[in-house]
């Protein structure tokens, strides 16, 4: 038996999402129904600001079921920035 996993190594993306500017709860919401569209086991990357929408959006996705990958702040200016988080859409999460 033969059986990997590769856990340890989150893959690239297969769609992206910027929310960059998006009051919560639709940011959420957004992200939520654009895993709902994908395929089980695909990786959504969310854009993010800081504050309210990195603090709220991980957990509610958490309650749902579904799996932060990774999650890390980028820099887009000296003094400003936003959160690249890939999310995960379960292997056995079904529509419905």
């Amino acid at each position: 038996m033969n059986s990997t996993s590769k856990i340890e190594t989150p893959k690239s993306p297969d769609a992206k999402i910027d929310l960059r500017g998006t009051p919560c709860p639709l940011n959420f919401v957004r992200t939520k129904l654009r895993l709902e569209q994908m395929a089980p086991g695909a990786v959504l990357e969310v854009w993010l600001d800081a504050g309210e929408p990195i603090e709220q959006v991980p957990d509610s996705l958490k309650m749902e079921g579904y799996l932060i990958l990774e999650t890390q702040f980028v820099a887009d200016e000296p003094e400003s920035g936003f959160f690249s988080m890939k999310v995960q859409r379960p292997e056995d999460k079904e529509a419905g």
